[in-house]
């Protein structure tokens, strides 16, 4: 008698990261090599990502690249994100602004007196609450790509 797999596939932050980098480049079917040098992701976790994505149903391949599975991709941001990726913060450091404080939420929501969320980094200059990033590559990717700053 053969033994079941005794392991359920789970989404990683990363996973979840690299799908909104593809939402963001407007799923045009980009490449694996293009997609880890644009998250900063390795070739192996780049598959690895893309494969549980694929098994959680976020995404499938056409042509043997990856496209996004709209709606079960929004139901999952909208819905899910934020349940299983919960935020975590820190304390006072520089930083990418983030949430709230960035574009195009900025000019939509009043500041308060309360210091801004950021995204740990060297190339950041606000002062901020620390809120950690889905992947440490995201804030560097995402100062490259006003698309997935936003």
């Amino acid at each position: 008698m053969s033994k079941l797999p005794n392991r359920q596939p789970v989404l990683k932050p990363q996973d979840f990261y690299l799908l909104l980098v593809l939402a963001a480049l407007e799923d045009q079917g980009t490449t694996y090599p293009e997609l880890a040098a644009f998250a900063g992701l390795s070739m192996s976790e780049v598959h690895g990502a893309l494969k549980r994505a694929e098994a959680a149903r976020l995404l499938f391949f056409e042509a043997k690249r990856p496209r996004i599975l709209l709606p079960a991709f929004k139901e999952f941001l909208f819905h899910g994100a934020k349940y299983v990726f919960p935020a975590v913060r820190g304390s006072m450091v520089a930083g990418v602004p983030t949430a709230h404080a960035a574009a195009p939420l900025n000019a939509q929501i009043a500041p308060s007196a309360d210091p801004p969320p950021v995204w740990p980094s060297i190339e950041g200059s606000v002062r901020g609450m620390a809120l950690i990033p889905l992947y440490p590559s995201a804030p560097a990717a995402a100062l490259r790509s006003p698309a997935l700053y936003e």
